[in-house]
């Protein structure tokens, strides 16, 4: 049988690289993304490997189109690409927007939301009948987040506008698209290493998440038992 093949933005790091790692032992073939630290990217490619998978570290920049361009292209020697996981994110400016340098927000806006749109993109030239795309949003777009990342926060709602869009635009053409939004995740996302623990508190569960149990999600929309699924925002905030 065909192996499905998919990649990943941000996947040498946190929910990409748990992603990876779902995928890779859910029978995938992939290409992990990553932005700066190939280490990261060739120590996922290797675990994904171990678990059965055939996977290639790019490097992207997931502003630029002929960058993201070339990290799809990179699928091609491992067949048919199916899936596409928009999950590259940055958070530099943090605090309140009057108190935000305005190059930390331009940062922030181009990364998570203009890199959204660029890589859904240069998906749906790409991918066929039956293909999928997951955007990672966040519970921010819901919430807010004031205080604390406001822009980021409506860089997240535009990301779920462009799925409940973009999904109307290509379901005649076989293609999915769906988004998680994560709650507080235990990853190297946060400025302050702690914020998940000092949060945990606002969270019903009582805990933050970990990376795996939004890859879980993640997985789950990009397979077959998902298949009536698209325009969908499936949140995983522990009841936020």
């Amino acid at each position: 049988m065909t192996r499905p093949v998919t990649v990943v933005t941000g996947g040498g790091r946190g929910i990409g690289a748990a992603t990876c790692l779902r995928l890779a032992a859910d029978g995938h073939d992939l290409v992990v993304g990553y932005r700066a630290d190939r280490a990261a990217a060739e120590a996922v490619v290797a675990q994904a490997t171990a678990l059965g998978a055939r996977a290639v570290a790019q490097q992207v920049d997931v502003v630029d189109e002929a960058s993201v361009d070339a990290l799809l292209d990179a699928a091609a020697p491992l067949g048919t690409l199916t899936g596409v996981v928009a999950n590259a994110g940055a958070a530099r400016a943090v605090g309140r927007l009057a108190d935000a340098a305005f190059d930390d927000l331009r940062a922030d806006l181009d990364v998570n939301l203009l890199g959204v749109v660029t890589t859904c993109r240069a998906a749906v030239r790409r991918l066929g009948r039956g293909g999928a795309i997951v955007a990672v949003s966040s519970v921010a777009a819901r919430l807010g987040s004031p205080g604390t990342y406001v822009h980021y926060a409506a860089a997240k709602a535009g990301v779920e506008a462009l799925v409940v869009g973009l999904a109307r635009e290509v379901a005649a053409d076989g293609i999915r698209v769906n988004a998680v939004a994560p709650g507080t995740i235990w990853t190297g996302f946060h400025q302050d290493p702690e914020r998940p623990a000092k949060v945990a508190a606002t969270v019903p569960m009582g805990r933050a998440g970990q990376p795996e149990e939004v890859a879980a999600a993640i997985a789950w929309l990009l397979g077959p038992d998902a298949s009536y699924a698209t325009g969908s925002v499936l949140e995983v905030t522990g009841g936020l």
